[in-house]
């Protein structure tokens, strides 16, 4: 029988939080490597086309200021993933600042590899030439040479092969760019010769922290051990504990198929899996099948600037006015445009979310309104920032004084709770590229540095 391999998950993004008491107590284990994801698509294509973090730097430098202080003594791998929220080259170097700071602070000195995911645009274009790129699901559109040129800023998720190529180096602090969230667990079981379904499978696990447990969240700790045959999962905290439901139904979290899991390489099968518990918080699970692919394909994404928004946030009190609210925002929207005949409507458009009335699901909304009160947020979106806050202006002063039948105030219609009531957001952007394609086993270099104090340094 081979050894058992411990892994650490501290949270489900890093810079979300975890409490120390946790993370004390899966180190007290025999851990081999601590991993913790630090990115996300669920924020939209913002980050990743501005460039920057999801978290503050302070709850990130917080975070690895526990991991690196009590890894590096240990000589315990640590592993980020995605760094910095969507793993581009701003987003990467971010983070390494970040962990240079914490060394120099404590004196301390670490092998570091660095595994770029930033892809260039003739990479891209020379994939989409020779017929290596397909749309991600059926609803996005084929990509176009256009677009790949709009776009500055790509990615594209890398798998375990860099992530496992690192710790073979023995460095003891990798950063990866955007990596594919179980990947850089996933490595951690390979490396050691542990089955890859199961690699992978607890890597889907531990990726979102304690999130599997009950209750469920994000910022606490999870220990996974790979064994021979099954891995088990338990949560390092007296307030939660892992089932055998909260895990399985984990199993299921961002899939679109209620067995099949499709990676860069291999497609995972959980259809025989089974969820046991050995002791009670001790969640056992076996029979996950790993499926290797004839081509590896990785997940490209890109975000390209698309135009620029102002937006308004106000309450509507008046039940008058909330009988026919639609109706008088569309008479607005109406009255904007005539005022504006010489812009094009094609640059801009005008959106309206009236929260508290079917703001959520629009047209599909089954629940018939019954609130007093609404919160209205209208936002402009259009080619520059002046044309929006422009726009956004009138569209604003216009509602706030409209006449609808049946009022009873000429005062005004709209409750602000800020002053500025207009918010200039900024730039907006969108996903440009959000792609299969055909990976290169050259597509994820690795950069190796000694970070922190070198001999002599210290003071």
């Amino acid at each position: 029988m081979s050894q058992d391999i411990n892994i650490l998950s501290p949270c489900g993004m890093l810079g979300y939080g975890f409490p120390e008491e946790s993370f004390r107590r899966g180190m007290a284990q025999r851990v081999h490597a601590v991993v913790v994801d630090a990115g996300s698509t669920d924020g939209g294509p913002h980050k990743l086309g501005a460039g920057v973090s999801i978290v503050s730097r302070r709850a990130y430098k917080k975070d690895l200021e526990i991991i690196l202080g009590a890894c590096l003594p240990r000589k315990v791998p640590v592993i980020i993933g995605s760094a910095g929220g969507s793993g581009a080259k701003p987003h990467v170097e971010w983070t390494l600042d970040i962990i240079e700071e914490i060394l120099r602070e404590r004196g301390m000195s670490a092998k570091i590899a660095v595994i770029w995911a930033d892809f260039a645009q003739e990479r891209v274009l020379e994939a989409l030439r020779q017929g290596k790129i397909v749309p991600m699901s059926p609803n996005i559109p084929q990509l176009t040479e256009q677009a790949i040129r709009e776009t500055a800023s790509i990615v594209g998720q890398m798998g375990h092969e860099p992530v496992l190529k690192a710790l073979e180096s023995g460095s003891e602090i990798i950063v990866c760019g955007r990596a594919y969230d179980p990947s850089p667990f996933a490595a951690v079981g390979l490396f050691h010769g542990k089955d890859p379904g199961l690699s992978y499978h607890l890597g889907k696990i531990l990726e979102c922290g304690a999130l599997c447990a009950e209750p469920a969240t994000t910022k606490d700790c999870i220990l996974g051990t790979i064994s021979d045959g099954h891995f088990t999962v338990r949560a390092l905290s007296d307030c939660r504990a892992c089932t055998p439901i909260s895990v399985a139904a984990h199993t299921f979290y961002e899939k679109d198929h209620p067995y099949l899991l499709h990676g860069p390489g291999f497609m995972l099968d959980l259809e025989s899996c089974t969820f046991t518990e050995p002791e009670p918080g001790v969640v056992r699970v076996s029979g996950s099948r790993f499926i290797p692919r004839d081509k590896t394909f990785i997940k490209l994404e890109g975000a390209r600037l698309a135009a620029y928004r102002t937006f308004v946030i106000a309450g509507v009190r008046d039940p008058i006015l909330l009988r026919k609210l639609e109706e008088v925002e569309n008479a607005v929207i109406a009255q904007t445009k005539q005022y504006y005949p010489e812009i094009d409507e094609r640059d801009y458009e005008i959106r309206f979310r009236n929260y508290g009335m079917n703001a959520v699901l629009g047209e599909r909304e089954f629940e018939p309104f019954r609130g007093h009160e609404v919160g209205v947020l209208f936002e402009v979106v259009a080619k520059t920032q002046e044309l929006a806050s422009s726009i956004c202006a009138t569209l604003r002063s216009t509602f706030l004084h409209y006449g609808y039948e049946g009022r009873k105030s000429t005062a005004g219609n709209l409750a602000f709770p800020f002053a500025p009531s207009d918010i200039e957001f900024g730039p907006v952007y969108e996903f440009s590229v959000y792609h299969l394609m055909e990976w290169r086993a050259d597509d994820f270099p690795i950069e190796y540095r000694q970070g922190g104090v070198r001999n002599g340094e210290a003071g």
